[in-house]
């Protein structure tokens, strides 16, 4: 029955004629080497010249870590813990709204190690990481050092991951991966070409080449979005905002649902 549903699903999106459109906000210029998230106070975090730094009216706050290296990534999703990835040192830093650091958890110190290639944030004191040693995605409590839950192995190479307090999704060369916080498998659904994917309200946007798609929760549709031709360098959607950083400027979109 799942197999079923899974190619049925498929086979709509494939032929699916539906677009999701765009109305045109404004555009602010931007220069930062990578831009992460802007959040409710238009509070924008960016990577320039690999120093994390968070742009406000009040004041710009910084953080930068030599030592470990360059930035593979960043997860603002909870403003508290702000988790940093360093990804060829295997660590992450934990930092607090105020870009202060509050933990550092190296996988090389831990008993058993752990090869980690991407991480997302979890709910409480957890990050989802992917294992690249066991091919497992699982939960793991920071505070603690102990796994919650864990998937069964991914037999293909990881190209993104995205998660909120609830659930996870990690996006492979073949498939698309849904999993809650107990590590069982929600929906599993073939990949297309998409590269990239971004989170909101269990809502996802995914990447493929130029051009961006809509995955809606409610009907499980994903639908092309109408946006202006630009050549999308990023993107992150925040409270059906969706961003796009093209031509040194970073765009904003009200995503319009029919």
């Amino acid at each position: 029955m799942k197999i079923t549903y899974i190619l049925l699903f498929v086979a709509c999106f494939a032929f699916s004629q539906e677009t999701l459109t765009v109305e045109p906000l404004d555009k602010t210029a931007f220069s930062g080497d990578n831009i992460v998230s802007v959040d409710n106070f238009k509070t924008q975090f960016y990577i320039q010249d690999n120093t994390f730094i968070a742009k406000r009216t009040q004041g710009d706050l910084k953080y930068s870590n030599i030592q470990l290296g360059n930035i593979s990534s960043i997860n603002t999703f909870n403003p508290l813990k702000i988790n940093l990835f360093y990804k060829n040192f295997n660590t992450v830093i934990i930092l607090d709204n105020r870009l202060a650091e509050i933990y550092k958890l190296d996988f090389n110190t831990l008993t058993p190690y752990k090869n980690v290639t991407h991480i997302s944030t979890g709910s409480d004191n957890t990050l989802w990481l992917f294992n690249q040693d066991t091919q497992i995605l699982e939960l793991f409590d920071y505070k603690i050092n102990k796994t919650r839950a864990v998937t069964l192995p991914i037999k293909s190479k990881v190209l993104d991951i995205a998660s909120n307090y609830n659930n996870c999704w990690l996006l492979t060369k073949d498939y698309l991966y849904a999993y809650n916080y107990f590590g069982s498998l929600l929906y599993k659904i073939e990949n297309d070409g998409f590269t990239t994917l971004k989170e909101n309200n269990d809502n996802l946007v995914l990447q493929k080449d130029n051009s961006l798609f809509y995955r809606d929760r409610d009907t499980n549709n994903i639908i092309p979005i109408s946006h202006p031709n630009l050549l999308i360098k990023q993107f992150f959607v925040t409270n059906e905002i969706l961003y796009i950083y093209a031509d040194e400027f970073l765009h904003r979109y009200q995503l319009k649902k029919k």
